[in-house]
């Protein structure tokens, strides 16, 4: 595996191997990585002859109060995964490298697919997600880029901004991935005490719940309320709780739907969705 730093480098490396028509895969991340990280290396692997992954820990997807300073950087322990993995190229820019002139550019998605849920409790987020996802993907060019469905509204996000500025590529999301006790797997979980790992799993247990419960025609608010409750009993201080249309990610009576929550497990915010249909 090659780690590269430069913009310059990286798009000659990459401009040998289309020319020879092979075909590429994209994993970003933000690096810290963990098995869910490399499950989507693995995917990558079968879906195209050259892998590449990023480690860019974005600034502006980070809003006041948020942990962008102490988000983990562990550089040599992701070099050593990924190339266990099979990655081809890890693309490594600095801040200065993504943003030489400042934040000038901006991409805002105006839609009602970033205005609820983690949009409306963190301001100008996905505004950063849009924007640095959209660089990414103009300096690497593949032919299809991954991300995991824990992440549900972001894949939401990044796939009406390629589609509305016309990217050739794919958008391919994979199944989130989770520890034995069902916990999604989050860079965010080395943050939780002994006794908040323990409890955390209890969120996509309640998930799952409150999903059966809708799927049999319970009565919605009563059932979220329920749901709520068990959360804000074990200690869960819930920024949201929602059911809405898998791909509007807003309130409707269609059969496709989502939950979609995140909640603090003391100063650790964690966040999980389940796909589900109703009658």
């Amino acid at each position: 595996m090659q780690t590269i730093e430069t913009i310059s480098r990286l798009r000659a490396a990459l401009k040998a191997h289309k020319a020879k028509g092979k075909t590429i895969a994209f994993v970003p991340t933000m690096g810290n990585l963990h098995e869910g990280h490399l499950t989507l290396i693995d995917t990558a692997r079968i879906r195209a002859d050259i892998v590449v992954s990023s480690i860019f820990v974005n600034p502006t997807q980070f809003g006041e109060n948020e942990d962008f300073d102490k988000y983990p950087r562990t550089l040599q322990a992701d070099q050593d995964k990924l190339v266990a993995r099979g990655c081809h190229y890890l693309f490594t820019p600095s801040v200065d490298e993504m943003y030489p002139n400042g934040n000038t550019l901006s991409v805002h998605i105006n839609s009602e697919i970033t205005e609820l849920h983690c949009g409306a409790s963190r301001p100008g987020h996905f505004a950063g997600v849009a924007t640095v996802v959209s660089k990414l993907l103009n300096i690497v060019q593949p032919d299809v880029a991954i991300f995991g469905q824990k992440d549900y509204q972001q894949l939401a996000v990044i796939r009406q901004m390629t589609a509305d500025l016309f990217l050739p590529v794919q958008i391919l999301g994979v199944e989130t991935s989770r520890e034995s006790n069902g916990l999604a797997r989050s860079s965010r979980n080395q943050y939780l005490t002994e006794q908040q790992h323990e409890t955390a799993p209890l969120l996509h247990d309640t998930l799952k719940k409150l999903a059966h419960a809708l799927s049999k025609g319970a009565d919605e608010g009563k059932a979220i309320a329920a749901a709520k409750a068990t959360l804000s009993a074990a200690g869960f201080v819930i920024d949201y709780l929602n059911v809405v249309d898998q791909t509007t990610l807003q309130p409707s009576d269609h059969s496709a739907q989502v939950i979609l929550a995140a909640a603090l497990l003391g100063d650790t915010r964690l966040i999980d969705n389940l796909e589900f249909f109703r009658p």
